[in-house]
Parts: structure tokens; sequence; C-alpha cells
């Protein structure tokens, strides 16, 4: 993977005096992430059939922490670290409620491991280094903005999701280094918001690795967390001032083959009146366990109508990983 291409100002790289750890060493466990996938894999039109991105080492056996959608089907998967080595990888498990992905190396790394933070740590206010594959030249200072709540239009919440500014222009993937040198999260998208003045900021938004350690047994084990799937309807939606729209849906998805058209407004799942993203993917995952019936009310053409979706199990429009 070429890392010469770019770099962070070097009045924005972190100085490894401000550091109670070797930052530099701590930086190499931050590897490349190339990933390949099928160009009839699901999500191949949605994500591309290349992927680039980062990934931490998590474990001294090469086990490697990234952002799930980067491996997502992956067929061929390449680790690259900070001397240049090319390793390959297999991806493992991606978990679908947190969006971590996993990565076994199938060469020796030989690189050092970080270890997960596992508390509530970190708090708006920390100083923080988030680091994408390349050493300090691709590492950013940064400060924890937020702790707080946030829905993705693909079917995703987190409780509290990292926000940190400022953004970091190569995210997914990344590794959020706390100031005592644990990894306190894995870099997932960047976003805009306005601050108090009115004016756009952009922030990534990072998982919590305090999310890793309960579930990660079970993806070692199971390549996913041993209980039922949630409900999965292929539905993309977007807020607005007035609620919850329709914005796309996944190919022959549940809500696709339901008959649901983009700019359908969401007013109600089941009995449960709907206002935003949260509540909506709340009220489906309480409806029961993938394969339920969930019963939509739709706002369209003026008029209201009832859609009933059986949903489904998100995996199982997915390609599995090559064993190799």
């Amino acid at each position: 993977m070429d890392t010469s291409e770019w770099e962070i100002p070097p009045e924005l790289q972190p100085d490894p005096s401000d550091y109670g750890f070797d930052l530099d060493q701590a930086l190499t466990a931050v590897v490349g992430v190339k990933a390949m996938i099928p160009p009839d894999g699901f999500t191949a039109q949605t994500l591309g059939t290349e992927r680039i991105g980062s990934g931490v080492v998590i474990r001294s056996d090469g086990l490697v922490a990234t952002i799930g959608y980067l491996v997502t089907e992956a067929e061929t998967i390449w680790l690259t670290t900070h001397d240049g080595r090319a390793v390959p990888g297999h991806a493992l498990a991606y978990d679908f409620e947190t969006g971590f992905g996993l990565i076994q190396a199938l060469g020796r790394l030989n690189l050092p491991a970080l270890k997960l933070e596992d508390g509530k740590a970190p708090r708006p206010g920390d100083a923080a280094v988030l680091a994408s594959a390349g050493g300090r030249r691709h590492a950013l200072r940064c400060t924890v903005a937020a702790r707080q709540e946030f829905a993705g239009y693909w079917e995703y919440l987190l409780e509290e999701a990292i926000f940190t500014a400022p953004a970091h222009p190569s995210w997914g993937g990344a590794g959020l280094i706390g100031g005592d040198g644990r990894l306190l999260g894995i870099g997932s998208l960047v976003m805009q918001q306005q601050d108090g003045k009115g004016r756009r900021i952009d922030l990534n938004m990072v998982v919590p690795a305090s999310l890793l350690p309960p579930i990660l047994d079970d993806l070692l084990a199971y390549g996913r967390v041993n209980r039922p799937a949630r409900p999965w309807l292929g539905l993309y939606a977007t807020e607005d001032e007035t609620g919850v729209v329709v914005s796309s849906m996944a190919r022959n998805g549940p809500a696709q083959q339901a008959g649901l058209e983009e700019g359908d407004r969401v007013v109600a799942v089941g009995g449960t009146r709907i206002g935003d993203l949260p509540g909506l993917w709340r009220a489906v995952w309480a409806s029961g366990n993938a394969g339920c019936r969930v019963r939509l009310t739709i706002a369209r053409d003026g008029g209201m109508q009832e859609v009933v979706l059986r949903s489904a199990d998100r995996r199982a429009f997915l390609k599995a990983p090559r064993l190799h």
C-alpha cells in the first residue's frame, strides 16, 4: 500500500515527548489493510471491490481489529506493516451490531499489540491520537469532542459512540490511542456537525474499543456473536425535520421485496410511533429475531398504508470469507 502521497501537517502530528509511552512503537501496531471483494458480492456495488484502510494489532499472534465494512465479503486481504512488509490475512469476523471486523494475519507480523480499553474511557476533552497506517506522518493529535448516541442509515446504532476533532482524512479502521497507550476505538466514518456559532466542523466517529472484549471470544469461535441475529430490513433511511424517510433499499432485501419506495415516510413500527432513526432501529429490533414479521406504517402520496415485511438475517445475503 503506497503511503507516500500524503501526510498529516507536521504541526498536527503528535509529539512523542507528550506521552508516557513509546508513541512511535505504538504506531507500528497500526497496519494497512487492503481487501479485495468479488464483483458479485452483495456489498460490491455499494462499498466497492477494492477497499483500503487500516487496522490495529490487538494480540501478539497477529489478530487485527478493524472496521467491518473494509473486510465484508473479502476474498483476499493484505496487511502492510510500517516497514513495508506485506502479509496475507483472513477475515475472521464482522459484528453488525458494533461494526468491528477481525482479521487474522496468516504470516508473522512481529509487531506490538495494543491493549484494549475496557472501561468508560475516553471522556469529552481527553486528548488522543487517531492514527492510520504509516507511522507518525499519518497520526493526528486530536481531542474527544463528544460521547453520544449515533444512528447510521444502514440499520446501525451505537449507544455511546466516540466523536473526535479535528477529523482524520484516512479514518477507516484507524486506531484511536489514548494517553496511556491503550486502544480507545476504531475509526468508522467522518461527519459534519455545526458548532455553537453555526460553523460546520468535521468530526470522526469512532467505535469504542470497550465494546470488543465482551464479544471477542464469540467472534473468534463462531465469526459472529453467539445469539440470534437481529431482524434486518435492507432499509436505508434518513431523518428530516418531520421524521424518518426511506432513502433507498438493499437489492432484493426485505424492504424492496415488500414494495417500499424511496420517499416513503416511516410513521410507526407495530404500534410504536417513529420520530427519529434511533427510534426506528430500536422498534425494528424489538419486533423479534431475524425472520420475524415487521409491520410498518408508511405515509405515501398523502395517505397512510401498512406494509408487512418478513425480516432477514443480513449475513445470509453476504458471501462467506474464503478459507485459506
